[in-house]
């Protein structure tokens, strides 16, 4: 995973007002803590931040005063209608450190014919990784399951470097036989 420089800028106000100034100047407020040091506050470019949280679990690595910290995103909260970014809160990590973090799950391939439906149990699995190897990632293929077949988290081919950082018998898919519509009688009248 390719690391996405931001630069951010050290705040001193702090508050709802100063939070909003901040926002109408298309910034985001932050807070960069980890690794026993004392929390940093930030604002970061709004639409630069936005589209590095694209990716999940993206690597950033902060210019804050001059100074690198490399970080990756631990809480973003966005405004519950329009969706904007309004504070996130940034984990400086090391390189070489090993990290949990939950790794979406794609699907691909087509389930068995008939009238199945595929019931995602976990749509993101825990795993370990090295922080800057962290993958985008799992993909799991589906193709051919038939109603009550499962595929457990053992099952999940993790990229070289990642583990698993749950139970390995944990459902991640289970495929459910759908149900048929039934006709009433006397609808036709």
């Amino acid at each position: 995973m390719a690391e996405i420089k931001i630069p951010a800028q050290v705040r001193a106000e702090f508050g709802k007002g100063a939070a909003r100034r901040i926002r109408r100047a298309n910034q985001v407020p932050a807070v960069v803590y980890g690794h026993g040091s004392e929390p940093v506050h930030v604002t970061l470019p709004g639409h630069d931040l936005m589209m590095a949280l694209k990716t999940p679990n993206v690597l950033l690595s902060l210019d804050i005063e001059g100074r690198d910290e490399l970080v990756i995103p631990k809480a973003v909260q966005r405004d519950a209608l329009k969706g904007f970014l309004e504070h996130v809160d940034l984990l400086v990590v090391k390189r070489g450190e090993t990290v949990t973090v939950e790794v979406p799950v794609h699907t691909v391939g087509d389930l068995a014919p008939g009238n199945n439906l595929l019931e995602h149990t976990l749509t993101a699995l825990p795993v370990e990784a090295e922080a800057t190897h962290i993958p985008e990632a799992v993909t799991v293929s589906v193709a051919g399951l038939e109603a009550g077949a499962s595929v457990l988290a053992k099952d999940v081919v993790l990229p070289a470097g990642a583990s698993l950082a749950v139970d390995a018998d944990a459902v991640v898919l289970h495929v459910v036989a759908g149900q048929a519509a039934e006709a009433t009688e006397g609808a036709e009248a």
